[in-house]
């Protein structure tokens, strides 16, 4: 049985949507199904890069959380910049620097209003718990803003 091609799209905001919009971003490791990402000196390392971005204005990280093969973030993106260059110098740097495999592409969503954006955070912050990992979303300590 041959199945359809998956269609590509393209990771581009519509030029109508103005200011800086949040997505919601998912982030795979290359492999799944095992704990690339929830030890304390992989996260911390990962954060650190983020932060760093984060401060260089190349995006706005609102919320990053750790599972164990991937992550989920809540993101903003300068006008000047490419949501997808951003990323992929991010996840570059990260390879080079401390050998963490990525897939090479990534799930993103745009958020289209401030209920989006809380039902969006809740999800993220449920996600260790919806896993087993957690019993409490506050117990989860692979997670990262800039006002924490």
């Amino acid at each position: 049985m041959i199945l359809p091609q998956r269609k590509a799209l393209g990771h581009m905001t519509p030029a109508w949507v103005r200011g800086s919009p949040v997505f919601f971003i998912t982030q795979c490791a290359a492999q799944r199904s095992k704990n690339t990402f929830c030890h304390d000196d992989i996260a911390k390392l990962i954060f650190a890069a983020a932060a760093n971005y984060h401060e260089r204005n190349r995006w706005h990280v609102h919320l990053m959380l750790l599972m164990r093969d991937h992550l989920h973030a809540l993101m903003s993106f300068p006008q000047v910049e490419s949501m997808s260059q951003v990323l992929r110098t991010w996840k570059h740097y990260l390879s080079r620097q401390h050998h963490l495999e990525w897939q090479r592409d990534y799930f993103d969503h745009r958020i289209r209003d401030p209920a989006g954006l809380q039902d969006k955070a809740a999800y993220i912050r449920q996600n260790p718990v919806r896993a087993g990992l957690a019993i409490d979303p506050g117990e989860w300590r692979f997670v990262w803003s800039p006002a924490s």
